[in-house]
């Protein structure tokens, strides 16, 4: 289930709204990283009743941090800002279901994988939606904005009208609001987002599921500046660390009944 994400938005970072939040271990020898994440994407991240960030992203950046001996502060940032957000040092690092593509390698540097989930199309239970461009001519398709979902459907879905959200749930009030047919997205953040949740009562997903590595990736890793190889070396040990002495199972089994890793590469 291969989240998410593509279309790269290099623009300038103005205006971005930015939070922290600390995320506390031990800091032997002061080392200091800031992290990006969404904190509007549950279950991978997201805000509390308490107004704290949760998710399976928050609490791998937590033991990948304890892991490395650092002390992380967890940055919140739109989805599409978090690029350029990266290449002005507002942070250090991205850790928000980001899929690993080709296309983003041009100018971040990612970790391997750390979870792997594919996108899929949900729309109306019963409503016949064919998962091809003839089938969904003329339908509206929701789509979160500057990623990988949408820029698969802008490129295959030409004859659909493609509608783009800033958050995933503002797409599913439309979609449960009857203003949109169809939406694409990561097929878990859809189904325990949606789809198991009241409003989505009366919806299923479609089709199949969805892997292009063009579009879709090689699964999400942490993305981090080009320069940056030493951070990068020392996450891609510590997501090995982790997944080895049951770390990594722990932080998954808390909120999926499944293997989210994914086949091995």
């Amino acid at each position: 289930m291969l989240l998410r994400r593509s279309i790269l938005s290099l623009a300038a970072a103005a205006g971005l709204m930015l939070s922290a939040l600390a995320v506390h271990a031990q800091v032997p020898d002061g080392k200091k990283i800031r992290i990006g994440v969404e904190g509007a994407y549950p279950p991978f991240s997201e805000i509390g009743t308490d107004g704290k960030l949760k998710g399976f992203d928050i609490d791998i950046a937590m033991a990948l941090c304890a892991e490395i001996k650092a002390e992380c502060t967890l940055v919140q940032q739109d989805w599409d800002g978090m690029i350029p957000a990266l290449q002005a040092r507002k942070f250090d690092a991205i850790i928000a279901s980001m899929a690993i593509t080709d296309e983003r390698r041009k100018v971040v540097n990612f970790t391997e994988k750390y979870q792997s989930t594919p996108a899929r199309l949900a729309g109306k239970a019963g409503a016949r939606l064919e998962a091809t461009p003839a089938g969904l001519k003329g339908r509206r398709l929701g789509v979160q904005r500057s990623t990988s979902h949408d820029r698969y459907l802008s490129e295959f879905y030409k004859d659909s009208e493609i509608v783009r959200y800033a958050k995933s749930d503002d797409m599913f009030l439309d979609l449960a609001a009857g203003r949109i047919d169809a939406a694409m997205a990561d097929s878990v953040a859809m189904d325990i987002g949606f789809l198991k949740k009241p409003q989505g009562k009366g919806f299923a997903f479609f089709g199949p599921d969805f892997h292009d590595p063009r579009y879709f990736g090689y699964g999400a890793g942490i993305a981090l500046r080009k320069a940056d190889t030493d951070l990068q070396a020392r996450f891609n040990a510590a997501i090995r660390a982790i997944r080895a002495n049951g770390v990594y199972k722990k932080v998954q089994d808390k909120y999926f009944d499944f293997d989210v890793y994914g086949a091995a590469n």
